[in-house]
């Protein structure tokens, strides 16, 4: 017997599969896969949306079910990232065409393990860095995030944690309009002066609190709702298992970025 999580996770990724014909239902080439590839997507929702924090418990759960190793399954979830990464694209592109007109940009830390062991990881090697954060030092990445006023996800982008975020707030609206809003930590007056367009985009960005710069009654409202996105920046690491240390592979760290964010995106 399935359980209702997984139950519920296959009948909305069979759904959107047909939606949108999206040709994900067998493998073409070489062998025929050990686990169908809807199967496979639906797995790792499952794992993402359950207390599950391994795939060795996950395969525990479904052992009886699955009748392949461990290992195959690993595989075979890793390669499922790609797909998980084609329904994003296709949400934020559904996002942008009825967007709300004030978004929100902001990022947030993604540790890939503890500071004292960052010399000796080699998965995220080339790809990780230290970077600050209000809780401090890290060693890992950055992901910047742009998502509106009714909470669809606009822009994703994942970043050393060295990373520039005003070269990164660039890089992810580009092709956003309207007004979005960020935190103290973008302030810039190239930056605004940059990415300003009149009649079309307008940034607006909190000042520091030693700035003298006055704001009306309804950019403070705007401000206060920016506290949004650091709620779903919660609920990733918390509900959705964003952070993660345990995979052996970059495929397997990114699958597991891919599958957090679309478990959050179709929660």
């Amino acid at each position: 017997m399935f359980p209702n999580i997984f139950k519920n996770c296959k009948e909305i990724v069979t759904y959107i599969a047909h939606k949108f014909n999206l040709n994900i239902h067998t493998n073409n080439k070489g062998r025929p896969l050990k686990i169908n590839p809807l199967d496979t997507i639906a797995f790792a929702l499952y794992q993402h949306r359950s207390t599950r924090a391994t795939k060795i418990s996950l395969h525990r759960d479904f052992k009886s079910a699955l009748k392949c190793s461990y290992k195959t399954l690993v595989v075979n979830m890793n390669k499922a990232g790609m797909h998980a990464l084609l329904i994003l694209m296709i949400f934020m592109r559904i996002g942008r065409q009825d967007q709300h007109l004030v978004k929100y940009t902001d990022a947030t830390d993604i540790p890939v393990c503890l500071k004292k062991n960052a010399d000796s990881n080699r998965v995220m090697r080339g790809l990780a860095a230290f970077g600050r954060s209000t809780k401090g030092f890290y060693y890992g990445l950055k992901m910047t995030m742009t998502r509106d006023a009714k909470g669809r996800i606009l822009g994703l982008k994942f970043s050393p944690a060295n990373g520039n975020d005003r070269d990164l707030f660039r890089q992810i609206n580009k092709d956003i309009h309207g007004i979005i809003v960020a935190d103290a930590g973008y302030v810039s007056k190239e930056l605004e002066k940059d990415m300003n367009e009149e009649g079309k985009r307008w940034c607006l960005i909190r000042p520091y609190k030693s700035m003298k710069k006055l704001a009306t009654e309804w950019q403070l409202k705007l401000y206060k709702r920016r506290f949004d996105i650091e709620f779903d920046f919660r609920d990733l690491k918390l509900f959705h298992g964003l952070v993660t240390s345990l995979p052996r592979s970059i495929d397997g760290m990114i699958s597991n970025y891919l599958f957090a964010l679309l478990s959050f995106v179709l929660a």
